[in-house]
């Protein structure tokens, strides 16, 4: 792993993590290429605006579930592989009701160059302190609809605020946000803008 690349919770005190490609549980139903290991790796100047995102988020009474962070180019290509791929239906419901796979690039949700591969990206949600339950947002991650873009109707007031103070969190604490993916976020200010990594996460 490059020197500069850490392991969120080791470098984030109280950050929850759920590494959702090293897993079945993401659309493409099965573990990803490059995720040997359900961590989170990022930056080093990623991981201290998290943990500045972590602080305001607990004045507010959250705190920061993350479900992805740096993410190897084999993964995007695994990613675009699978778009290419026959309908099988095991996730479509869940994560793209109103698409075909083969529409996901176009419709930008899944793209042959990533951020997350630059090391300073982070998807991630909030949870409530005093019960551990996460915040209602209305529609979960990699949902690959109109309700997950910023600004989306339909969602319930609470679900709304709940964006919103995701959203004024990180964009205080140096990130950018993403119009289609209520919980995808980058630093503003990224160390490495141009390079695209592809070393695997290892539980070491």
């Amino acid at each position: 792993m490059n020197d500069d690349f850490v392991f969120l919770d080791e470098f984030v005190p109280g950050l929850r993590w759920d590494a959702k490609y090293a897993t079945g549980d993401n659309f493409t139903g099965g573990p990803v290429d490059g995720y040997a290991a359900n961590r989170v790796v990022g930056t080093r100047a990623l991981c201290a605006a998290l943990r500045s995102a972590q602080e305001k988020a607990a004045t507010l009474g959250f705190g920061l579930l993350v479900w992805d962070g740096y993410r190897p180019q084999r993964a995007v290509d695994h990613f675009l592989r699978w778009t290419r791929q026959p309908e099988d239906g095991r996730t479509k419901a869940r994560h793209y009701p109103a698409i075909d796979r083969a529409e996901m690039v176009e419709k930008g949700y899944v793209a042959a160059r990533s951020g997350h591969t630059r090391g300073s990206a982070v998807d991630l949600t909030l949870y409530h302190l005093a019960t551990g339950e996460l915040a209602a947002t209305g529609g979960g991650h990699d949902l690959m609809d109109p309700v997950s873009h910023h600004g989306a109707t339909g969602l319930t007031p609470v679900e709304a605020d709940n964006r919103r103070h995701l959203r004024s969190i990180m964009e205080d604490c140096g990130f950018r946000s993403y119009d289609r993916e209520w919980w995808h976020y980058a630093l503003a200010d990224e160390p490495y803008p141009d390079r695209y990594f592809d070393f695997p996460i290892t539980s070491t």
